[in-house]
């Protein structure tokens, strides 16, 4: 069977696709090479309540709700964010991807489980997409191919480029004590130019996650043994999982016939390396510019293009303010996120940001352009971080540990 487009992962992001494209009435499947669609997964799952109201998350993936964090300094001292109003929800992210596939079957969309794509050919008319399904080799086509399978060499074997920046983030179930909050680790010995985390799921249960270039495994330990001899959690959770983030965009998100979406795309906040909410939005626009398209019977990449557009007129901003702040967080010392997170703390700059017209959970570039208007903590930027920074050498372990 020829379909119209097939989506290649059934993530929350390629489900969604599918489920839009199928609601304008077109022929999609879903290759996904896990055997379930509600497979664990190594995602903290925390989506703005703007996200929760944009899309048909269902509330029965909802675990709890946040409205407050607090994060510390690598000194230990902490500082409490918390509004009002509920900011977050923490989700079941496996539960939310079956959700997803569910929705977009009821709309008529065929999942094949446990289909490993080997290849995709574009010719003139459509696309071949080849699978391994347990061993057994079968060939599909298609007017259009969406690429919704995370970090993989597909873009690259199809001229699209490659994402050559991206972290690598562990995380594992454990049972905690007295713990009701998100709190978040500004540490460079646990989590190397990134940041680490404890977000409660349950009164008894949550996930402690780091982000670091090279060996995250390594540094998760050693925040697992820290939390532990706070008190803080148990030793006897669930397997250690990783996960590859990309923190830059792939250097083109399409091609003939061909668009890449998710983090496939690169479409998320280099600050969190959240991809959720990010990846809806570009799934939203891929499914519009696609539907545009197949209508036309014009699936060239000149056609396809205004996707790429589109999408960056929408998060390029975000994603290019959010690089830029990672890249200057990461050649920060201890010493140096000390006296910044001090500054804060003892001006209030926190509270004046979360009160702000700016704050948003989602949007971080007009948060940082207030946040950078504060004189004391302009003047620590450069002459703490910013001179130091213009003075030193890139230090290479990043990419020598993606070379291995």
């Amino acid at each position: 069977m020829k379909y119209d487009v097939i989506v290649v992962g059934a993530g929350a992001i390629g489900s969604y696709l599918a489920y839009k494209l199928a609601s304008y009435g077109y022929r999609v499947a879903v290759f996904e090479q896990k055997e379930k669609l509600d497979g664990k997964t190594c995602c903290t799952g925390i989506i703005s309540t703007e996200c929760f109201n944009s899309f048909p998350i269902s509330n029965e993936v909802v675990l709890r709700e946040a409205s407050s964090a607090k994060v510390f300094a690598p000194s230990g001292a902490s500082l409490k964010l918390e509004k009002d109003a509920v900011q977050a929800y923490i989700i079941d992210r496996s539960a939310l991807n079956a959700h997803l596939a569910d929705e977009a079957q009821a709309n008529g969309v065929i999942y094949f489980l446990s289909a490993r794509v080997t290849d995709i050919i574009p010719k003139p008319r459509y696309v071949q997409v080849n699978i391994d399904r347990s061993g057994e080799k079968h060939v599909f086509k298609a007017r259009a191919v969406a690429l919704a399978c995370g970090l993989s060499n597909l873009p690259q074997r199809l001229g699209l480029g490659k994402i050559d920046d991206f972290a690598l983030g562990a995380q594992a179930e454990v049972n905690i004590h007295g713990i009701d909050e998100v709190e978040v680790y500004l540490n460079q010995e646990m989590a190397p130019g990134f940041f680490a985390w404890l977000v409660p799921t349950s009164a008894s249960t949550g996930l402690v996650g780091s982000l670091s270039y090279h060996k995250p495994a390594s540094y998760l330990e050693r925040l697992l043994s820290r939390l532990h001899q706070q008190g803080k959690i148990s030793l006897d959770g669930g397997d250690l999982r990783q996960k590859a983030i990309p923190i830059t965009t792939l250097p083109r998100t399409y091609a003939e016939r061909i668009i890449a979406v998710g983090d496939a795309a690169g479409q998320v906040k280099p600050t969190t390396g959240g991809g959720i909410y990010f990846g809806l939005l570009c799934a939203d626009i891929a499914a519009e510019s696609l539907r545009r398209a197949l209508a036309v019977d014009d699936l060239s990449a000149r056609r396809l293009s205004q996707y790429e557009r589109e999408w960056k007129a929408k998060i390029g901003r975000e994603i290019a303010i959010g690089y830029w702040l990672r890249r200057l967080y990461y050649r920060m010392s201890q010493k140096q996120i000390e006296q910044v997170f001090n500054i804060v703390k003892s001006k209030n700059i926190h509270e004046l940001l979360l009160n702000s017209k700016a704050f948003s959970f989602d949007w971080h570039g007009k948060l940082i352009s207030s946040a950078l208007r504060e004189p004391k903590l302009l003047t620590a930027l450069i002459f703490g971080v910013l001179v130091p920074f213009s003075r030193a050498p890139l230090r290479r372990e990043a990419t020598a540990s993606r070379a291995n």
